[in-house]
């Protein structure tokens, strides 16, 4: 296979950029579909079958009777009827169908470029192993549903921040892909604000997953004060449970804390490298994707902020959610722009 064409490249970029705004709205559906309790409304996972959405008043009857065996009709919507589970329902069938879109968006471009020989060598087994990743994500989806039909009406939180990551995974590699079909320049050397870069993605990510680790215990609904929790810097309850690592996981006060301490430290992480940036390199490209940086850092923090003060109102609660999308993305561009800043006379 032969090296593609800029024409090539640039097509491939934007399926590939396409494909990411697909992730990103499936990432808002998925926190409009958890933030109002949809998640749990489809009790089987039909690949195939599961395309059509319900035809006729039988098919919903039916549909309401397997949810009605469920834990969380049982526990908290047993004055429900047909037309309360159609509104979640809905949520949740659609979540699932913008996968299966996805998928199909993904793999018959792939088939084509990868056919017509349009693809440079070195993207063609990146571009396979995201699409093996896309159809891993749709069987973890269903793993984490599955948690929340056996005993207690909520999934996992464990399950959730994988699933969850994945997603952000699959998004960041795309991303990546398509920003070096479109910016191919010579690499410079910029080994400390490129480390300092790249911690700043791998810090944005842990914080997305302890975000998942917050909405999978509803973590976001106790401690609504800032900056201390409840008039406590240290919440005395944060190391309630034995074993003590299982704090970091399902105790509330543990969890939240955790998740502002991060917070403010990918505030001072987007201050480092913008300030690094600006003080050592003469590159357009990365000094405006660090000022995006800054920007969309201090924004999704102060929302993040009035989200917890406001008890996680849906509108802000998805807001949040995207606003991490954002964050993770500009992240990604700062360490694209220092991976490949052209050679500057000094």
């Amino acid at each position: 296979m032969g090296p593609a064409t800029p024409s090539d490249r640039r097509a491939t970029a934007a399926w590939l950029f396409f494909c990411c705004g697909l992730v990103f709205l499936m990432v808002v559906i998925g926190g409009i579909t958890r933030l109002t309790h949809s998640g749990l409304s489809i009790v089987e996972w039909q690949p195939v079958a599961g395309v059509l959405p319900p035809r006729g008043e039988a098919q919903w009857e039916e549909l309401f009777t397997k949810y009605k065996a469920t834990p969380e009709y049982v526990q908290r919507n047993a004055d429900m009827d047909v037309a309360g589970f159609k509104k979640i329902f809905w949520w949740e069938y659609i979540h699932r169908l913008m996968g299966r879109v996805i998928g199909v968006v993904f793999l018959l471009p792939f088939l084509y470029f990868l056919a017509r020989g349009k693809l440079d060598s070195e993207v063609v087994w990146p571009l396979a192993g995201i699409f093996l990743l896309g159809a891993l994500q749709g069987g973890l989806g269903w793993f984490m549903v599955q948690s929340g039909l056996v005993d207690e009406p909520r999934v996992s939180s464990l399950r959730l921040a994988a699933h969850l990551g994945l997603a952000f995974v699959i998004y960041g590699a795309m991303l990546w892909v398509a920003l070096g079909l479109v910016k191919r320049e010579r690499l410079s050397n910029t080994d400390a604000i490129r480390g300092s870069a790249g911690a700043m993605v791998s810090l944005v990510f842990l914080q997305i997953l302890a975000g998942a680790l917050v909405a999978g215990i509803h973590a976001g609904y106790a401690y609504n004060t800032w900056p201390l929790m409840d008039g406590h810097l240290l919440p005395p309850d944060i190391a309630l449970l034995e074993p003590w690592w299982t704090n970091f996981a399902f105790n509330i006060a543990t969890v939240q804390f955790v998740h502002r301490i991060l917070a403010i430290l990918v505030v001072l992480m987007a201050f480092g490298v913008w300030m690094g940036v600006r003080r050592d390199l003469p590159n357009p490209r990365a000094r405006f994707w660090s000022n995006m940086l800054l920007l969309a850092v201090l924004l999704q923090f102060a929302l993040g902020v009035v989200t917890l003060l406001m008890r996680v109102p849906v509108n802000l609660g998805v807001l949040h959610q995207a606003g991490a999308v954002v964050v993770f993305t500009v992240a990604l561009c700062v360490r694209h722009a220092l991976r490949e800043v052209k050679q500057f006379q000094m």
